[in-house]
């Protein structure tokens, strides 16, 4: 009862639920993907982004509150067979902590539990637009020591245990871990990498797939961003890694850029 009373308190849009940050956007936002209508920037609203990714805490109250998103029940459409494959059972995270992000999981099942909350995954602007930020300024990207700090987490063993949610310093809009903790699904990851040209996106060029669209980036020496977008574009909806987690987004009633 009190996880699912917990669910029912994150679904209030608008709410002041510290769970929640507050994004003032951006109305010329300049992604690290430049297609043809996107040179001038695109048009970030304000939005609302959870502060940490999900939990195994918070997806165990998912999967018990929703059945069908349970080890072993859920749709082999909707997941591939090594869905949650870490945890010791369908309702039993074993050695996988309650406070660690959660991982293994599809972008099915992450969607749906964003869902759950009256949320949706972020799209990979509003993401982009969020991770661009360090603990005091909201565009550190020209940075090179912040692009090295990134750059060092990627080096790291893919065996070492995860850490809690939250471990990271708080950036300036106050969200914990878009760096240095896991890689996390968006809304669009399956239409990231394409051509510079929008038009061209129905095309059998095999260079639009599995990261080679990295060639679309504005800013190629920011490989911090273009190895999440090479990651993102690699995976099929069902599909799960040992280090993809996800958290949620959610719209702010009568925002404007």
């Amino acid at each position: 009862m009190l996880a699912l009373a917990f669910l029912a308190a994150m679904a209030a849009p608008g709410s002041d639920d510290p769970g929640w940050a507050q994004l003032p956007g951006n109305p010329a936002f300049k992604s690290v993907l430049a297609y043809e209508d996107t040179r001038d920037g695109v048009r970030v609203k304000p939005f609302e982004l959870l502060r940490t990714p999900v939990s195994n805490g918070d997806f165990l109250a998912f999967v018990k509150a929703n059945p069908q998103w349970q080890r072993g029940r859920v749709a082999a459409v909707f997941a591939e067979p090594r869905y949650l494959q870490h945890w010791a059972g369908a309702l039993d995270p074993g050695e996988a902590t309650a406070k660690q992000p959660v991982v293994q999981v599809s972008w099915f099942a992450a969607q749906a539990y964003c869902e759950s909350l009256g949320a949706r995954l972020p799209t990979w602007t509003e993401w982009e637009y969020a991770a661009a930020a360090d603990e005091t300024r909201e565009n550190a990207r020209r940075d090179p020591a912040w692009r090295e700090r990134i750059l060092g987490w990627y080096a790291n063993p893919s065996s070492r245990p995860l850490a809690d949610v939250g471990s990271q310093p708080a950036d300036v809009h106050g969200v914990h871990d878009l760096h240095g903790l896991i890689w996390e699904w968006v809304d669009d990851a399956g239409s990231l990498l394409m051509s510079a040209d929008n038009r061209e996106q129905g095309g059998a060029d095999k260079l639009q797939f599995c990261g080679a669209g990295a060639l679309s980036a504005a800013d190629r020496e920011n490989y911090a961003v273009l190895m999440r977008t090479a990651m993102l574009s690699a995976l099929r909806a069902q599909d799960v890694t040992a280090n993809m987690g996800f958290r949620c987004a959610r719209d702010i009633a009568g925002a404007t850029p």
